[in-house]
C-alpha cells in the first residue's frame, strides 16, 4: 500500500525513536511504499533546523538513503481542508494516489474521505500489523 506521513508523524519518529509515530513509520518502511512530497521534505527540514538542529545530519542521511516516491500535487486540492498549510500534502497524496496518511493533525482527522484514509500512527499500527 502505498502511504504518505505527515511532518508532525515524520518529526515524532525522528525525535522520539521509541514512539508511536517511530513504530509506525518503520511498519510502513517495513511492508509499504512511502510516499512524500516536496512541501513535507521542505517542511521537515525548516521545522528539524529549528526545533532540533542537532538532528539535521540525522535527517538528511534518512532522506538520501531511505526508499521512498517524491510525489507532486495538481496545485487544487480536492476536498478542500481547512488549514491551507495542509493543503498541499492533501493535494500529493490525492495524485499520487496514496492509500493512507499518517497524520495527528486535526484538520485531516476531520476528513471523511475513503482515499486516502486518514489514520493516526496508533490507529496505523492497529490496523496493518
Amino acid at each position: 500500500m502505498r502511504v504518505m506521513i505527515d511532518t508532525n508523524v515524520f518529526m515524532s519518529a525522528l525525535m522520539f525513536p521509541s514512539s508511536t509515530p517511530s513504530g509506525a513509520m518503520q511498519l510502513v518502511m517495513e511492508r509499504h511504499e512511502l510516499v512524500l512530497c516536496d512541501y513535507i521534505v521542505n517542511e521537515l527540514r525548516n521545522k528539524i533546523g529549528l526545533k532540533r538542529p542537532d538532528l539535521v545530519p540525522a535527517l538528511n542521511e534518512l532522506l538520501d538513503t531511505m526508499p521512498y516516491e517524491n510525489v507532486s500535487g495538481t496545485g487544487d486540492p480536492t476536498p478542500a481542508i481547512k488549514d491551507p498549510k495542509d493543503a498541499p500534502i492533501l493535494d500529493a497524496a490525492i495524485a499520487g494516489n496514496v492509500g493512507v496518511v499518517i497524520s495527528g493533525d486535526k484538520h485531516f482527522k476531520s476528513l471523511s474521505l475513503t482515499k486516502p484514509r486518514v489514520n493516526s500512527p496508533a490507529d496505523f499500527l492497529k490496523k496493518n500489523r
